[in-house]
């Protein structure tokens, strides 16, 4: 036979000619047959296949599990699995089928099969998938069960309609229906005849002493038979049919082994199936002695290019009749057909595994489940495991129906959090159970040890429950139900992901209760929630006591989230909570500016079309003229992006980003910039790494490798960005969008490329994704993650979005994320195959960008949506809102409309000039001492604490009224515009002053410098007003917002700035300013730069300022207070000398 990877044929995202496509005949259009068509019409985008099949049922494929249905609506087509229109509508040249008609003979040499009707059809690869047949004691023959009227077995459409007509009967009527077996489907035909209203009495005949015996042990299997009894339904236990009795052909009766005669006018065996094999052994196919065509782990047979799938299928000894090892198979043949080579990178053949024989239906009105190794603690005495015990390996079960046909199927995946109440009766026993055999991994240990078992009984609810763990309590193993079954779902994943429990066994019986989101109500008053500030949680409920009705009025009263931001959502969540205990509505509106959320201002963008943050205004803002604020204009200026991906550079566009994106490049805290080339997916050249290195060299660039594979280079001046990227992009690197609310990486082991453990190509896989989604503007960041194996080494499982490999395809994960609030990702579609992660992907960032909040990462997003993840998946999954296809569009135009953002720069003069320093000079100005650590520069420590700092002309020691006009700019160096603000920075002596232009509104300057953190960078910082007209900057770094006309801090009272009168004349800028040398010693640069030393000394208390190069009260490198020796510095005002 030959081997997997030579005889699985290959597909990439190429169509193939009609001509070149390859048949595949499938043997039976049951519940398998159709599975796998499905599936492969689905898989089967390059279209290299044509899927022939025939069925010897003159209906189309039904759902055969819910044959008791059937009985109350006598509608076959209600069982159908596609509906007649599904047929009609498929490529005759990709799936052609034939009803009614049965493959009589295979000439597996010929590569040919003939049918009933003399049709002849050729084949390239040749499925297997007839299913099995009921089987009938040794006294009743196939044609004894013919001739003797009322004998009936349960397993077709046929069988049905011949009971129904045979109950209308009149000597029926009103008689004895027996029912010989007490398992799935000798309940399931119980329950059929007892909704019959010609029959008067049900009875049930079971060899064990209780019903439903391989599912149940007997405490469980009692809570059955009394509640079929509490029916009307009498069972016998412990007895057997030992023949029938019939008179003129017509049954009357049964004898029981014990020599009883019981009264029957129908008779239902419903003790077994056998593999239909017949076929199969007439073409020379070796097939089990009792039963079963011989399949290895990929599913072939021993002849080639030829499988079998299903009931009919005998792997490793086993044959199984219950549908979700069907399907599995299915998943597992088309997977290895159309995905194991891709354009996506290889994946190993998928190979079959010991399947997850749960199950969870309703018989005779009884709720009944189990799971798991269910009978571990039937193998041995408890204590007592031997270590051949052992758990399956858990695969993923699919419904019969869902599994089979979904409404809008991106994948057919039921994850294990799927709810199985569905149509999910599994309704038939494994025909050979076998020798379970048992992987073993990390819980070998814990397995091979000894078990305990919680159990709890109701016999006045009809409830039964048994759990089995491992004796330390740590792992679930198994457990069955019965009468309630509402946990049945979680445990099944519980057991399927073989982790370690977080909760005591106790708990699965008792239950525990579930948590929310976190408002803080279990937290003390005196709980410190801001740390930077040291703000507890009792601040907050003071401050709304105190009036405070805003998140932004508590921000400034308390200052809570003003440092590093990481408290804000626990924070809101705490205000939010507090304000409803006052009695006061919660707004979620997106800032003054906007009275309607961001979700809500998404749609009125994008339906009305709007494509400027003017327009937005003017459309939707409380006053159609405001400029907008630091909050509305990135939020909106990420929406346009989300929407249109105009380049952010653009002047319409240009005012609306925050520092990071307004320049390409992530502000340091020293006003210098970060430089992050994209490394797609971890991923680099030796040529690549070199040429990072002599940049990294030639701009004197401190170097780290980071946490998302790739290389920051820390240090770059605002004036050196176009040049450094210049020399990357002509190296071929592409911006990689380390500054935006985007796409960061997506990180990735090396899994086949190099691992011996690797079954998927995650390196192929995480380039693919990044480069798809690169440069996708969204509400918050996102991270990806691609681990090849269950191993995990790229940590998907705590990123916006993860994929690991496993023998089926990529488990995806979703909304996880690390930072302060770090939340573990949700498993949310299981074995996609590699050519469906990106329909799940696109539609889920996609409704993330729709629908989240403002600067909300994915987790909280998930977290706060209402329904949950179990919400999100019947929307991106199951298309319950019929949106999919648009998203999945919507990705498509986005992706499509990428371009390199530093590219753009490069190529552009005009862009460069945005990225000077100063416009009035070429000289370079230091912002912060830098010093020399590890071999690499790194700017000087922030104190840990700043004294307030409340600048003001009065500062100056020359009045106002002798400061004369001094040209520092042109209007040109401005480049203004009609549509939005634009600003500059300018050298005066030692002095870095910033000049804004407003449209409308004229000109505006203010000292460079944020006196929060003696940052030179206000004028990178958003121009915004408030509805009372105040026209105000936002420092970039912590907020800080400085009227522009009186330079008050508007949301922090311990400082404030200087402002400026400027003037135009004709092309010119002129600014109304002392003489330098006054004013270098209010706000020059030499007197506010932070060294380390000044730094050391505040950080150990060493008095409340720090050394501003020699001229403030504090030691400088000379030893006195002030390098010139005067009592104020440079004639300096002495207030400020702190």
């Amino acid at each position: 036979m030959a081997s997997p990877e030579k005889r699985v044929i290959h597909q990439d995202s190429i169509s193939v000619n009609q001509d070149e496509r390859r048949t595949i005949f499938v043997v039976g259009l049951g519940m398998v047959g159709i599975a796998f068509i499905e599936k492969m019409l689905n898989l089967d985008e390059a279209k290299r296949y044509r899927l022939v099949t025939c069925g010897e049922e003159s209906h189309l494929a039904y759902n055969r599990v819910a044959l008791t249905d059937y009985f109350q609506h006598r509608s076959v087509e209600k069982l159908y699995l596609n509906q007649v229109e599904w047929y009609a509508q498929q490529d005759p040249e990709r799936f052609l089928f034939h009803t009614g008609e049965r493959a009589t003979s295979l000439d597996i040499v010929a590569h040919s099969v003939t049918t009933s009707k003399g049709r002849r059809i050729s084949y390239d690869y040749c499925v297997f998938a007839t299913g099995s047949e009921s089987i009938l004691p040794s006294y009743v023959s196939p044609v004894g069960g013919e001739r003797a009227r009322g004998v009936f077995v349960y397993r077709n459409i046929s069988d049905l309609d011949k009971m129904l007509s045979y109950s209308e009967q009149e000597h029926v009527r009103g008689g004895r229906a027996v029912v010989v077996g007490g398992g799935l489907i000798g309940l399931e035909a119980a329950k059929a005849v007892f909704d019959l209203e010609t029959i008067s009495e049900v009875v049930i005949i079971n060899r064990q002493a209780f019903p439903l015996s391989r599912q149940l042990d007997d405490e469980g299997g009692e809570i059955v038979l009394r509640r079929i009894e509490a029916m009307g339904v009498r069972v016998f236990t412990r007895t057997s049919v030992k023949d029938i009795i019939t008179s003129d052909g017509i049954l009357t009766g049964l004898t029981l082994s014990d020599g009883q005669h019981l009264k029957a006018e129908m008779v239902i065996y419903a003790i077994g199936i056998t593999p239909r094999d017949d076929l199969a052994r007439q073409a020379g196919l070796k097939c089990v002695d009792n039963g079963g065509i011989i399949v290895n782990d990929l599913l072939q047979t021993s002849a080639q290019d030829t499988y079998a799938i299903g009931e009919c299928a005998n792997w490793k000894g086993n044959t199984y009749g219950l549908i979700a090892p069907g399907v599995e198979m299915a998943d597992i043949l088309s997977f290895n057909f159309t995905q194991v080579e891709t354009g996506l990178g290889s994946f190993k053949p998928r190979v079959m595994n010991m399947p997850d024989l749960s199950t969870k239906l309703k018989l005779m009105g009884v709720d009944v489940a189990s799971f798991g190794d269910y009978f571990a603690d039937k193998r041995s005495a408890r204590g007592v495991l031997t270590s051949k015990v052992a758990v399956a390996e858990p695969l993923t079960r699919n419904t019969a129906e869902k599994a089979i046909h979904t409404k809008s199927p991106v994948w057919e995946v039921c994850p294990p959090e799927t709810d199985y109440s569905n149509g999910v009766k599994e309704g038939e026993v494994a025909i050979n159970t076998g020798t379970t055999e048992m992987k073993r991994g990390s819980r070998r240990a814990a397995l091979d040890g000894p078990i305990e078992c919680l159990t709890y009984r109701d016999p006045f609810s009809y409830v039964y429950k048994k759990y089995i763990f491992t004796a330390d309590g740590k792992y679930l193993l198994g457990g069955m139900m019965v009468g309630d079954t509402s946990d049945y779902v979680k445990l099944v994943s519980i057991v399927k992901k073989k982790k370690e429990l977080e909760e005591p066994p106790s708990k699965f019986i008792i239950g525990s209760g579930s948590k929310g989101q976190d408002d803080g109500a279990d937290l003390d008053d005196d709980t410190q929630i801001c740390s930077c500030h040291n703000i507890t949680k009792g601040a907050i409920g003071k401050s709304v006591k105190a009036g405070v009705v805003t998140l932004s009025d508590l921000k400034a009263k308390t200052k809570i989230g003003t440092g590093c931001g990481g408290c804000v959502p626990l924070a809101t969540n705490i205000f939010n909570a507090e304000m409803k205990k006052a009695g006061h509505a919660v707004s979620n509106h997106l800032c003054p500016h906007f009275c309607m959320a961001r979700q809500e201002l998404f749609g009125v963008v994008k339906i009305r079309k709007l494509k400027t943050f003017p327009e937005v205004m003017e459309a939707a803002g409380v006053k159609k003229d405001s400029l907008g604020c630091e909050i509305c204009k990135p939020a909106i200026g990420s929406i346009l992006s989300s929407l249109y991906n105009e380049l952010v550079l653009a002047p319409v566009h240009h005012a609306n980003q925050d520092t990071n994106d307004k320049y390409l490049a992530n502000i340091q805290r020293n006003g210098t910039f970060s430089v992050v080339p994209r490394v797609a997916g971890g991923e680099i050249t030796p040529n690549k790494l070199i040429v990072l290195g002599q940049v990294a060299k030639k701009y004197n660039l401190y170097t780290k490798i980071t946490g998302g594979q790739r290389i920051d280079l820390f240090g770059a001046h605002k004036q050196d960005l176009p040049d450094i990227w210049g020399e990357l992009v002509a190296a071929g690197f592409e911006s990689g969008h380390a500054y935006g609310k985007a796409l960061r990486t997506v990180k990735s082991c090396v899994g086949t490329t190099w691992c011996r453990y690797g079954i998927g190509d995650s390196v192929g896989m995480a380039i693919h994704l990044e480069e798809r989604y690169k440069g996708i503007r969204s509400p918050h960041k996102l991270k990806g993650g691609v681990s090849g194996c269950v191993r995990e080494c790229a940590e998907a499982q705590s990123k916006d979005f993860g994929l690991i490999a496993t023998d089926k395809g990529w488990n995806i994960f979703l909304a996880g994320n690390g930072g302060s609030n770090p939340r573990h990702a949700t498993l949310f579609a299981t074995d996609v195959p590699p050519s469906k992660v990106f329909h799940i992907l696109d539609r889920f960032l996609m409704y993330y960008i729709h629908t989240a909040d403002k600067l909300m990462r994915t987790a909280r997003w998930v977290e706060q949506f209402d329904g949950g993840i179990e919400r999100l998946k019947k929307i991106l999954i199951d298309d319950e809102l019929g949106i999919c296809a648009n998203l999945e569009r919507e990705m498509g135009e986005l992706i499509g409309s990428y371009a390199d953002e530093w590219k753009a720069v490069v190529n552009d003069p005009a862009r460069r000039r945005q990225f000077r320093q100063f416009v009035n000079t070429d000289e370079h100005r230091p912002q912060t001492e830098v010093i020399k650590e590890r071999g690499q520069e790194r700017p000087a420590d922030w104190p840990e604490r700043l004294p307030p700092a409340k600048l003001g002309e009065s500062a100056i020691v020359t009045p106002k009224s002798e400061w004369g006009w001094r040209k520092l700019a042109t209007v040109h160096d401005l480049m203004p515009t009609d549509d939005a603000t634009t600003s500059a920075a300018v050298k005066y002596g030692d002095s870095q002053l910033a000049i804004f232009h407003i449209p409308r509104r004229g000109y505006f300057a203010t000292q460079q410098m944020c006196p929060h953190k003696r940052a030179f960078v206000l004028d990178h910082g958003i121009v915004g007003d408030d509805l009372d007209g105040n026209l105000y900057v936002s420092c970039p770094l912590h907020k800080r917002n400085f009227r522009l006309t009186d330079g008050k801090c508007l949301n922090d009272e311990d400082f404030s700035i200087i402002p400026f009168d400027v003037k135009q004349e004709g092309s010119d800028l002129l600014v109304l300013l002392p003489d330098s040398d006054k004013l270098d010693a209010v706000i020059g640069t030499s007197k506010w730069m932070v060294k380390q030393a000044s730094a050391e000394l505040a950080s150990r208390g060493g008095g409340e300022r720090i050394e501003i190069a020699g001229v403030g009260i504090g030691l400088s490198e000379s030893g006195s207070a002030c390098s010139g020796g005067q009592s104020s510095c440079s004639g300096g005002n002495a207030s400020l000398d702190w």
